[in-house]
Parts: C-alpha cells; structure tokens; sequence
C-alpha cells in the first residue's frame, strides 16, 4: 500500500468517526427533547458537567482494565467501562451518556494510546451509544424499575445486532486495512480459540455476538444493583429540592 493510500483511508476513517458521533449526538438530544421535561434538562448547571466529568473519568479508567476471553481472539477484551455512562445516562439524561461515552473513550486514550489503529476505540463508543440511547429513552420515557430492565434488555439486543453487523460489514476490514494486517490472520486468530471460526461472518456470530451479550448482561446486573444506592448518595439534595 502506498503512502497516499494509507492517508486516504486514514482520513476516511476519521471522516466517518466524525460523520457518526454527529449523527449519534443528535440523535442523543432529539431522543432527549422528546422524553425528558424542560426544566429537568435545565436544573443542572456545572453539577451536571461535574457529574458527566466523574463518570467519564471512572469509564475511562475502567477501560484500562481488560478482561480476556476464551471464546474470542485477543483483540477482543472485555470491560466494564459502560457501568459508569449508563448510570450517568439513567441519572441525566442520554445526551450526558453520549457525551460520557465520548470523554471515557478520549481519557483512555491520553492514558494507553491505541492499540487498534483507534478502530477499537471507535467501535467501543459506537457500539457503546447502541446500548446506553435505547436503554436511556426508555426508562425516562417512564422511570421504573420496570422500564429500567425493559431499558437495559432493548440496550443489549441492539448492542449486540447493531455490534455483530457493524464489525462484520465495517470494523473488521477496516481494522485489517490500517493495521496492515490481512484478513485471514484475523480470522485465524478466531479459529486458533473456536474452529467454528472461519470467516469475518463467523467472527462475528461465534466472538462479537456472546462478547457484547456477556459485557451488556454484566454492565445492567451492576447498574441495576447500584443505581438506587449511588443516586442516594449523590442526588439526595436535589431530590428533596425536587419535593420541596
């Protein structure tokens, strides 16, 4: 490849990097005008850039901390840096997720760097945004416990399809082009851990599919246990502000 061919799909890689966060954070505030009253959106202030800042930062250093898999080649680490932006979603509101989900991403990545030519780090926000928007919208659309579960379940299906098909149509090759490594050394990465991998489609199914199954179960067990008890103790005053 030459060196005009590499800077012209480094470009168009930031190109839709770009293009796709625009689309995600409108989506984020048209999904929030539409669920969320005036005045909640409006009562914040810097507590609300102090809270968003906390969770960004706990996400982004939870990002450090990975977690191998055995059914999944190693460029696939599992960890539980959506816990913090899904508890800050449930609390503010989905645009404070998106934005959340874009401050961890960009924390880790003055902590570590990339390991992925910042294709992985791309599909974390992305894939992360499929889970906390639906997750989000919907237990504000009617704050439950009910519709929190309801939330969360919608949350981890979409992450898990819109995941599946977005590495497999997109991220994948994409990874394989500015990492300059070839295709079926990816796939057989996957094959050295499952012999039934032996395509980028059945990277997908038998790796992407239970990894973001298993991390979307974990990240709403948690933010189910702890949401009531962190809002306690953060949110207690303006609650009885609220009542008042």
């Amino acid at each position: 490849m030459s060196l005009w061919e590499s800077a012209k799909g480094s470009l168009s890689f930031i190109g839709v990097c770009l293009g796709v966060f625009a689309v995600i954070f409108l989506l984020a505030v048209l999904l929030e005008r539409a669920i969320m009253k005036r005045e909640t959106r409006k009562a914040w202030g810097a507590r609300y850039i102090a809270f968003v800042a906390m969770f960004s930062a706990i996400g982004g250093v939870l990002m450090l901390l990975e977690i191998p898999l055995f059914f999944a080649p190693g460029f696939y680490k599992m960890d539980l840096s959506e816990l913090p932006v899904l508890l800050c979603s449930f609390y503010l509101g989905p645009v404070a997720g998106v934005v959340a989900e874009f401050l961890k991403v960009l924390i880790k990545l003055l902590l570590k760097g990339t390991s992925s030519a910042f294709v992985g780090d791309f599909a974390n926000f992305v894939i992360g945004c499929t889970f906390i928007l639906p997750a989000s919208a919907i237990y504000h659309a009617k704050k439950s416990r009910k519709t929190s579960l309801i939330g969360m379940a919608v949350g981890v299906v979409c992450m898990t399809v819109v995941g599946s098909i977005f590495n497999a149509l997109y991220l994948i090759p994409k990874f394989s082009e500015l990492y300059h490594m070839p295709i079926d050394a990816i796939v057989a990465m996957g094959t050295a851990v499952n012999k039934r991998i032996v395509s980028v489609p059945t990277l997908a199914l038998y790796a992407v599919v239970p990894f973001n199954l298993l991390k979307g179960v974990c990240d709403s067990l948690l933010t189910f246990l702890l949401y009531k008890r962190l809002e306690k103790l953060f949110f207690a005053k303006t609650q009885q502000k609220r009542r008042s």
